[in-house]
């Protein structure tokens, strides 16, 4: 069970991975990082230690708990040092096709009593655990962006996954302080399922030249109380990522209504992808908007 879980290990040293490596080790587990590509694991390192910081200068979190996170973290682009981990949480690229690599690799290196989770925000966790001779312990354990911050965890159960691995994997959620809902095994889940037919909606409202990007954004989040629009989301979060939950909600569900905006599909193919290419639907090159931190997959 979570309560008796030493250690973590965690595949891709991304901003999500990053994220659910430091929440791990702030709240007392050994944590084994793995990415193949050093500068990843070396950007990961500044970003956590930057991150524990502010906890800590914020008063969220005591120097002593903060230098102990910093301790249990350990870097690696060697996957054979997860061996040792009580749950494996991949957050690598939203591929189908990688993630069952990855997923039939670590089969073969972990522990047998291992959990392998996934931080998929779309893709189905019963065809990610057919690669597995393991498929009781696979399942989503989808965090929010950013992990350390963002309170909700989806728990995502694949058509055989037990009730000892949800269990263990809710509480392991509910020790690091975040709020659980669980979802069964259909494409887009819960939050995804909903938030991300209303940002490919924004993208048809601009497309179609309804308003500016400025006034859809400004009027969701003045007419809904959202903290950011649509269009700002969807540039925080990757363009190319809302059209890969775009495409998995369409082919999953086979109803038109999914199918994604050509402007979005125009945006990725352009290599505009948000926030993270300096250029989406915004232009963060010039500082043109800098949207505030927000819930996002």
């Amino acid at each position: 069970m979570a309560a008796e879980m030493k250690c973590v290990g965690v595949v891709g040293g991304g901003q999500m991975g990053s994220g659910i490596a430091q929440l791990a080790a702030m709240n007392g587990l050994d944590v084994w990082l793995m990415d193949a590509d050093q500068d990843a694991l070396s950007r990961a390192t500044a970003a956590i230690s930057s991150s524990v910081n502010r906890f800590v200068n914020k008063g969220f979190l005591s120097k002593e708990v903060g230098d102990d996170a910093m301790r249990r973290l350990r870097l690696t682009s060697n996957l054979e040092d997860l061996r040792s981990a009580d749950i494996i949480v991949e957050a690598i690229v939203e591929s189908e096709d990688v993630k069952k690599k990855l997923f039939k690799d670590l089969d073969g290196i972990a522990k047998s009593s291992a959990i392998l989770a996934s931080n998929t925000s779309s893709i189905s966790i019963t065809r990610l655990a057919s690669s597995t001779q393991r498929p009781t312990q696979v399942i989503g354990m989808h965090f929010m962006n950013p992990p350390p911050v963002m309170k909700l965890v989806e728990i995502i159960r694949g058509a055989d996954t037990s009730e000892e691995t949800f269990l263990a994997t809710k509480s392991l959620a509910e020790r690091f302080g975040k709020t659980t809902v669980c979802s069964q095994d259909y494409a887009g889940f819960i939050v995804n399922r909903i938030l991300m037919p209303m940002i490919n909606e924004a993208f048809h409202t601009l497309h179609t030249g309804v308003a500016t990007k400025e006034d859809i954004d400004s009027g969701m989040r003045h007419g809904t109380n959202h903290p950011m629009g649509p269009l700002e989301l969807a540039d925080m979060i990757g363009l190319d990522v809302c059209l890969s939950i775009m495409r998995v909600l369409h082919e999953g569900l086979g109803d038109s209504k999914y199918a994604p905006c050509p402007l979005l599909v125009q945006y990725v193919d352009a290599g505009r992808l948000g926030r993270k290419r300096g250029l989406g639907v915004y232009d963060y090159r010039k500082k043109q908007l800098v949207p505030t931190p927000s819930p996002r997959l």
